[in-house]
């Protein structure tokens, strides 16, 4: 089964994106989609974006249509891969890179490249918290990735969780600017201490 997501903004307004299943990844329901790039607006254009959780890349797509630069996606789930690369086909495919692979791995290396060319970009976090088993820990994983991330590459850091999960108000370089709930989800925004 799969349904579609809607680009809310910019270029691509209207257009629809294929979602992966739901066993595999999560839709970011579309009122926090709304309420981040009413909070990013036109901060995002001309910079990079790093969705390293990708599934089906609805953030970092909507990000392209807004006018960002260029627009990564981490996606280790094979269906998601294929999903995530037919969206980014259908959006930009000059301006779009689907990176297929554990995050956890691969995204050490894109910041690597990222440091070397002194590029920035805003880093977008939606680790999937409450459907695959074997990722009980998934948050002091993300933390640490955070943690571990060059402040000189980072914009601002954007981690979607659960409303539960209370998240630190500084890790390591960052300190979280605010937080939003929405319903079982929540937004927090970290920027260079």
């Amino acid at each position: 089964m799969s349904f579609s997501i809607t680009i809310t903004g910019g270029t691509y307004k209207g257009k629809k994106l294929e979602s992966a299943s739901l066993s595999t990844t999560r839709s970011t329901k579309s009122i926090l989609k709304g309420s981040l790039f009413d909070t990013l607006q036109f901060d995002i254009i001309d910079q990079n974006f790093i969705e390293v959780f990708g599934g089906s890349g609805s953030m970092g797509l909507e990000a392209v249509s807004r006018g960002a630069k260029k627009a990564y996606f981490i996606e280790r789930d094979n269906h998601a891969y294929k999903v995530l690369k037919r969206n980014c086909e259908m959006i930009d495919n000059m301006r779009t890179f689907a990176l297929k692979g554990d995050s956890f791995e691969i995204y050490p290396k894109l910041i690597e490249e990222f440091a070397q060319k002194s590029e920035q970009a805003y880093l977008y976090f939606d680790p999937p918290f409450d459907i695959r088993e074997g990722m009980e820990d998934i948050y002091e994983k993300v933390l640490s990735l955070i943690e571990n991330t060059p402040k000189d590459i980072v914009v601002m850091i954007i981690v979607e969780h659960a409303t539960g999960t209370k998240m630190p108000e500084v890790i390591g370089a960052f300190r979280q600017k605010k937080s939003k709930k929405f319903g079982k989800s929540s937004l927090s925004y970290y920027i260079v201490e």
